[in-house]
């Protein structure tokens, strides 16, 4: 495990290790999902890149894999709109697709793609979350993928930050429970 720059504000919750054998898992039932069929997983920027990455190489049928970003406006507006960024460059219209996030949090910004995405006509849409956070939700929304639930704690690593540091960290750590922090989307 590499211990982050500031180690001694931080607690390791998930080690590479369990993460690669979760994601192999998931690679391992998404397979299975769509066997002999292709799959076009569709992951949301920046924080979901690591897992897109990952997942992509642990799936054995045929798959491609593209990206969105998306800017949420929540506590400085409490519109919470969602507003698109980058939106994917292939179509996928008849396509099995699995939305990529990182972590299901409050669901808004997750309903919001979902909605989007499934009015472009793909054949099928599933949702791939690596982290719940079931006690947050406030949308409707579940994914039919999920590496692991977690308490209602900030993290940071595998693509996951804090004011855009720690993305890079190989494992997950939770953030001290008395820094403030801005709770996703």
């Amino acid at each position: 495990m590499t211990e982050p720059p500031h180690r001694q504000a931080l607690e390791c919750f998930l080690t590479r290790h369990q993460i690669q054998q979760r994601v192999s898992e998931l690679g391992t039932e998404i397979s299975r999902d769509f066997a002999g069929q292709s799959v076009m997983l569709v992951g949301v920027l920046k924080g979901a890149a690591p897992f897109v990455a990952d997942l992509a190489r642990a799936i054995t049928v045929d798959c491609t894999f593209d990206f969105l970003a998306v800017s949420s406006y929540g506590m400085a507006t409490r519109s919470h709109a969602v507003r698109l960024i980058k939106d994917i460059d292939q179509p996928i219209e008849g396509r099995n697709v699995v939305l990529v996030e990182d972590i299901l949090d409050t669901g808004r910004t997750l309903c919001h793609l979902k909605n989007m995405l499934r009015a472009q006509g793909p054949a099928t849409l599933k949702i791939a979350a690596f982290l719940d956070k079931p006690e947050r939700h406030l949308c409707k929304v579940q994914a039919d993928y999920v590496g692991f639930a977690i308490p209602n704690r900030f993290v940071v690593g595998y693509g996951m930050d804090f004011a855009e540091r720690y993305r890079n960290l190989p494992d997950i750590w939770f953030m001290p429970e008395d820094v403030p922090t801005d709770a996703g989307e």
